[in-house]
């Protein structure tokens, strides 16, 4: 049961060795706990990150140390949110808002060129593209991290990331899922409300959600967001939004992921362990970084053995992460 449950967890590797403080290396006390936590992936950012070489070989490492390959991934948009680029070098490319004028076909490329880069140094999986679209000037979290400031085209290029991923060898994951752009906070540091009704959610943000899925991704990425036409609380712990909206409405059948759980959006209010079940009692496949990953594990098969979560609702996650690795290679088919 517990080795199931870890499937449902991406977390940086300073979680799984707490106190090592900078892990730029993969060793013997990784290897040791991810006998312990058996996790479905690793995040992570400019920190571990020192030159090629070492990033190669610390994602080498790690993958040969876990039973069921690993997702490794991290954020690589390009302009300001990278984090390969500005450490150990690969291919610059700049904020998505400059090129949107660019077509289709530079989105590909840009995708497929950053794709590649992370392919190169061992990541399978990205935190990108950002389907959000920049429709508030004062939004400064999203900016010029958006493909576009327009709905209709935001939705033409997201698409063509997608294919621009998945040319590039790596899984990829639309963000932030209902639509961050027309937010005027920053979930980093509480929560942020979205004031629009669902029918206006249709009519503009979810036009390149939709657009993406179609084109094939992944994983769709929750926001820390509060709907409050739709809910009272955050999407993640919402199924009207990750079931009824996402799934049942928009088609989506891929994993869904939160954002960072380590978000004071979330920490302000929430455990690490009812975060857990809570996301995962509304359709949640994987959950980022939980502030203490021990206890969201712990709460987690306590829910599970209780019935609080179903063990077929359990099993639907683990599925859909395995079915994301077999997808794109990540694990060997047969």
């Amino acid at each position: 049961m517990r080795e199931k449950v870890c499937q449902l967890f991406v977390v940086q590797p300073a979680d799984l060795v707490p106190g090592v403080g900078r892990v730029t290396a993969a060793g013997e006390a990784t290897q040791r706990a991810l006998e312990r936590y058996p996790v479905a992936g690793l995040l992570y950012d400019a920190g571990n990150l020192v030159t090629m070489e070492q990033t190669r070989t610390m994602l080498a490492n790690v993958q040969s140390y876990s039973k069921i390959p690993l997702i490794l991934t991290c954020d690589e948009e390009g302009g300001r949110v990278n984090r390969l680029m500005n450490t150990i070098g690969t291919t610059w490319v700049g904020p998505m808002l400059d090129y949107k004028d660019q077509g289709e076909d530079k989105a590909v490329e840009n995708a497929k060129t950053i794709a590649s880069d992370l392919r190169s140094c061992g990541f399978n999986m990205d935190l990108a593209p950002v389907a959000d679209v920049w429709s508030n000037p004062a939004n400064t979290v999203i900016g010029d991290r958006a493909y576009s400031d327009d709905f209709g085209q935001a939705s033409q290029l997201v698409a063509a990331a997608v294919s621009g991923f998945h040319e590039g060898g790596v899984a990829c994951a639309l963000k932030h899922f209902p639509g961050h752009g027309d937010t005027s906070a920053d979930s980093h540091y509480g929560s942020v409300y979205v004031y629009k009704s669902l029918d206006e959610l249709r009519q503009a943000e979810l036009i390149p959600f939709q657009a993406g899925i179609e084109a094939g991704a992944d994983a769709v990425m929750l926001g820390h967001l509060i709907i409050e036409a739709v809910d009272d609380q955050p999407a993640l712990f919402s199924s009207k939004i990750v079931t009824e909206l996402l799934r049942e409405e928009l088609g989506f059948d891929g994993v869904v992921i939160t954002d960072s759980l380590k978000m004071q959006a979330m920490t302000d209010h929430y455990g690490s362990g009812d975060i857990a079940v809570k996301a995962v009692q509304a359709g949640v496949d994987l959950l980022l970084c939980p502030q203490d990953l021990g206890a969201a594990v712990d709460a987690l098969v306590q829910a599970v053995e209780e019935g609080t979560v179903s063990q077929e609702r359990l099993d639907e996650s683990v599925l859909r992460v395995l079915h994301l690795k077999l997808d794109r290679g990540i694990l060997p088919a047969g």
